[in-house]
């Protein structure tokens, strides 16, 4: 199934929605140094008693590395990504992050009677503002599910299996905001997660990555 270019933004607004922009529950007095960082994707699953790990691949800070580059590669039978690059950095007191690459695909439904899950091209970004952070994903020519036109945040998909059971959910254009709203912000272009009700497999592959935080510095001080 061939879906034409898709494409999702997040715009800043001035209380929380649907994941756009965090708000912090009370301000901070003191000096805080914002923070982010960004990778192109990351695979953390157990399958057939092994545990497979690929860590984030081409991860930046915006404290440095400023930027990173992957060739890609394969992960076994599990994914496969392309080439992708990231960039980090930080403006004044605004910190940025953002990833992007091509030519994904996950297999690793496919021992289990699922589709292969394509995706030609894909960005994640965030970047800070004053008490919140905001967010953008861009995802291309997603094959093996069918997903809308526009991608609303946090569009979850359920692949079932020959026998009924859920093999995995698909989340695109994912955003991870914690509770309560402490300003921080979690972008995910695609999150498989792998049989969520239980099963032979289970574990996480994230593709395209970006995390901000106005108050991450003042967070890690003891």
């Amino acid at each position: 199934m061939r879906n034409a270019r898709k494409t999702t933004r997040r715009v800043l607004v001035v209380t929380t929605l649907a994941g756009v922009l965090a708000v912090p529950q009370a301000a901070h007095a003191d000096p805080v140094t914002s923070t982010a960082w960004a990778s192109v994707g990351s695979v953390d699953v157990r399958i057939d008693d092994q545990h497979i790990v690929t860590p984030e691949l081409a991860r930046c800070t915006a404290d440095g590395p400023l930027g990173e580059r992957t060739a890609g590669g394969a992960t076994g039978d599990i994914a496969v990504f392309g080439a992708g690059d990231t960039a980090c950095g930080r403006q004044d007191a605004i910190a940025l992050g953002r990833a992007e690459g091509k030519r994904f695909q996950a297999d690793v439904l496919k021992r289990f009677g699922g589709p292969a899950l394509n995706v030609r091209t894909f960005s994640a970004k965030c970047g800070t503002t004053r008490d919140g952070s905001l967010g953008d994903v861009q995802l291309g020519n997603v094959t093996g599910i069918k997903v809308p036109e526009n991608i609303p945040a946090n569009y979850r998909v359920s692949v079932p299996g020959q026998e009924g059971e859920v093999l995995a959910t698909v989340t695109l254009n994912e955003s991870v905001v914690p509770s309560p709203a402490d300003g921080s912000l979690t972008t995910h272009a695609l999150h498989i997660k792998l049989f969520p009700k239980g099963g032979p497999a289970s574990g996480d592959i994230y593709l395209g990555t970006a995390r901000c935080d106005p108050y991450g510095k003042a967070k890690a001080k003891p």
